[in-house]
């Protein structure tokens, strides 16, 4: 008779497997790692979603170039706060020259040198921007 094959004995396709592929023989190393419930929750929520296991999601996210670490983040948003400082200064200055230039006087000669200011913050704005990315 024929053999009876059920969903738990099929083969699985490559594309769901969840774990990682066999490494040649070498040295292994172990890891424990302890978490809070909730980030044990998280984790576990994480890896169901994108249908791996928990140490595979956590070995691709430290070893993945696109991540960024805590250090990282925090340099990029003392970047972005200090931008924001920049900004917050440049239009005081912007809104200085049109109280001038409304009040009908000349428009002011350093007012180019603001407007070049504006355009180096924009620029920088732009390449933090792109580190970003």
């Amino acid at each position: 008779m024929g053999e009876c094959v059920s969903e738990e004995s099929a083969p699985r396709s490559r594309i769901s497997k969840r774990r990682r592929e066999n490494k040649p023989a070498g040295s292994k190393k172990r890891r424990d790692l302890w978490v809070t419930v909730e980030e044990e929750a998280a984790l576990v929520a994480r890896a169901v979603r994108e249908k791996v296991t928990v140490p595979n999601l956590l070995i691709t996210a430290a070893l993945s170039e696109g991540s960024e670490t805590p250090t990282e983040r925090k340099a990029v948003m003392a970047e972005l706060m200090s931008i924001h400082t920049l900004l917050a200064r440049v239009s005081n200055n912007v809104n200085q020259i049109a109280r001038h230039a409304n009040a009908g006087d000349e428009f002011p000669q350093d007012a180019r040198a603001v407007l070049g200011y504006v355009r180096e913050v924009a620029m920088r704005i732009d390449r933090t921007i792109e580190g970003l990315m």
